[in-house]
């Protein structure tokens, strides 16, 4: 479905990314393996997983080539799309995939904590967009495929810095959809469900923790892989600007915001009034602070 199609695959030496890398380069796609080799806290570098990636679709008769560079380097993500196009003559697709975790209760989160994560996630996400962008203008063409989460689409404990990145990749999404759609440019989102290890740091200080543990290893991260591929490829430029789950052999097209209720006064509010008349007329259209698990809280099928 992706065959010649030049992919830059970013965070693509294990896990979600890894398996996506693996299976375009099966559909015949000629992909760029980035990977900065960190722990899923971000710290350290080592060549040899993305190595390893693309020794494995040259094995299997495909087309690839490693980038050892950050995401969220300005500089290193245009040097990265740059090296596919000189490499394979163009560049097609985006699947923006590269992540880290630094979870901490969001009252004990640092600056680091904060500035890293939403510097690989959101910031690194629109660096790698940003340099492809010029590329897909100029040849009227291109997909984005980003990575969400829910952690952002409806919440997680814990990740206040993942989640807001998350959710940040969303507005990103769309905003490039409807900026590039008149250049044939799609953008949409993935929100995973796979066991990685970025997912493998999660605690386990109960039964209910470990119950959730042991359904999260029952979805592997191929299972991502061929919405990548369908979103890459031919048959899906006819969709942008949408976010997509996938939770074992489920697909989910998820909700976006609008409104749910409205309100009015003609002669305006005031606190008073808000608090007699608004806030009872909306109350029972609140949303519960549920985590993602008890959102997806049946087990994945």
């Amino acid at each position: 479905m992706v065959k010649d199609k030049v992919v830059l695959v970013t965070g693509a030496g294990r896990g979600i990314g890894r398996d996506i890398a693996l299976m375009m380069a099966a559909h015949g796609a000629k992909v760029v393996v980035n990977d900065l080799g960190g722990s899923e806290k971000g710290d350290g570098e080592d060549r040899s997983p993305a190595l390893e990636v693309v020794a494995e679709i040259r094995e299997a008769g495909g087309e690839a080539v490693a980038n050892p560079d950050s995401v969220a380097d300005f500089e290193a993500a245009r040097a990265m799309v740059e090296q596919a196009v000189e490499e394979f003559g163009r560049i097609d697709v985006v699947v923006n995939n590269a992540g880290i975790l630094r979870d901490v209760i969001f009252h004990k989160m640092t600056e680091a904590d904060w500035d890293t994560v939403v510097g690989v996630h959101l910031k690194g996400s629109f660096n790698v967009a940003s340099a492809a962008a010029q590329h897909f203008r100029a040849q009227q063409s291109g997909a984005f495929i980003h990575m969400t989460s829910t952690s952002g689409l409806v919440g997680n404990v814990g990740q206040a810095n993942y989640a807001a990145a998350k959710l940040g990749i969303v507005g990103l999404s769309k905003s490039i959809a409807m900026d590039m759609q008149r250049f044939n440019v799609t953008s949409n989102c993935i929100s995973p469900f796979a066991w990685s290890r970025l997912i493998g740091t999660i605690p386990i200080t109960d039964e209910a923790s470990k119950a959730r543990v042991e359904k999260l290893q029952q979805m592997t991260p191929a299972k991502i892989a061929p919405l990548a591929v369908y979103l890459a490829s031919e048959a899906g430029r006819g969709v942008s600007g949408q976010i997509f789950a996938v939770r074992h052999n489920e697909l989910f097209l998820m909700s976006q915001s609008r409104p749910l209720r409205s309100v009015q006064r003609s002669d305006g509010w005031t606190p008073e009034t808000i608090a007699d008349h608004a806030m009872p007329a909306f109350e029972p259209h609140f949303f519960a602070l549920e985590r993602s698990a008890e959102v997806f809280s049946w087990d994945p099928v």
